[in-house]
């Protein structure tokens, strides 16, 4: 049985972690072939091209699974979208140059700032977070770029800031070895703002350590990113994938650490039955659920 999983550009948290994932598959001999596709829109790009056929399975910030499902914009018709897994939950910072003088998120206006490519979930997570926060972006020059060019964009000088996603990430930590970076922090009552507000987000942190030049635990705000997968895709494939990412995820965090705590993801399984990865909505996929059960996540 082979398997295409959509990810988001190559070397990013989405895509690393696929690698992981057909890595352990491979061990595993769950699948056959594990292919790996680079969505360039990420989210909102494998969640459609789960409904194609293309995908059997992708990686969603858990914040896109519900209005795919609902056919909210950006999507123009209800997806027949489905819970397969969690992935991992870490935080989403702007960062900038050490010599800027850009220190903060309200520092921002004014600047050059890297979003992510035009209809990107990142870019869509800086339109909801500025929208709570009352920074127009007419106050600002949003440049849409990927990872990769907007880290070689801000190293060369060319943009002021960028807007990263979860570390460690590969081209986060090569831009902080080759370039002095700061974490930008956010201002009294911000974050407080963004949670009471935004109910997929969470508290988050960048750690002491965590980059080159980073000294100190910074409070961000961070987002549950999951597996989705589709209704047609079959019991057996959904199970395979679903049962190998909840008795595996030491072997996966070994391979790559954006998987540390995914064990504890499970957890709401245990108290709430299938509601507990039941996703803004979303159920899971009964392949799914029948993994869990037979290895006592639900009761």
């Amino acid at each position: 049985m082979d398997i295409v999983i959509g990810t988001s550009e190559s070397g990013s948290t989405f895509y690393t972690q696929a690698e992981a994932i057909a890595a352990v598959a491979r061990e595993q001999g769950a699948f056959g072939r594990v292919d790996i596709f680079a969505t360039p829109t990420a989210s909102v790009g494998n969640a459609e091209r789960l409904e194609t056929g293309e995908l059997a399975f992708g990686f969603l910030a858990a914040n896109w699974i519900g209005r795919a499902a609902r056919g909210e914009a950006p999507f123009g018709r209800a997806l027949d979208i489905r819970m397969a897994a969690p992935a991992n939950s870490g935080p989403m910072f702007f960062i900038a140059r050490a010599g800027s003088g850009i220190a903060t998120v309200d520092d921002l206006r004014g600047r050059r700032v890297s979003i992510g490519p035009v209809g990107s979930g990142m870019a869509q997570h800086v339109a909801t977070m500025f929208g709570v926060l009352g920074i127009g972006f007419e106050t600002f020059e949003p440049v849409h770029l990927n990872f990769l060019d907007g880290a070689n964009a801000l190293a060369a000088g060319e943009i002021d800031a960028q807007f990263q996603c979860p570390i460690p990430n590969r081209v986060m930590t090569g831009l902080a070895e080759r370039a002095d970076i700061r974490v930008l922090d956010y201002g009294p009552g911000q974050i407080a703002a963004l949670l009471d507000r935004v109910g997929f987000y969470r508290p988050a942190q960048v750690k002491a350590g965590a980059l080159r030049g980073h000294h100190r635990d910074s409070p961000q705000i961070g987002v549950l990113n999951v597996i989705a997968t589709h209704a047609r895709i079959s019991d057996d494939a959904v199970g395979r994938l679903a049962r190998l990412m909840a008795t595996r995820h030491a072997r996966l965090a070994a391979l790559n650490p954006l998987f540390d705590g995914l064990g504890s993801l499970f957890d709401p399984l245990r108290g709430a039955g299938e509601a507990g990865l039941a996703i803004d909505g979303v159920p899971l996929h009964p392949g799914a659920a029948a993994a869990y059960r037979a290895v006592g996540l639900i009761a």
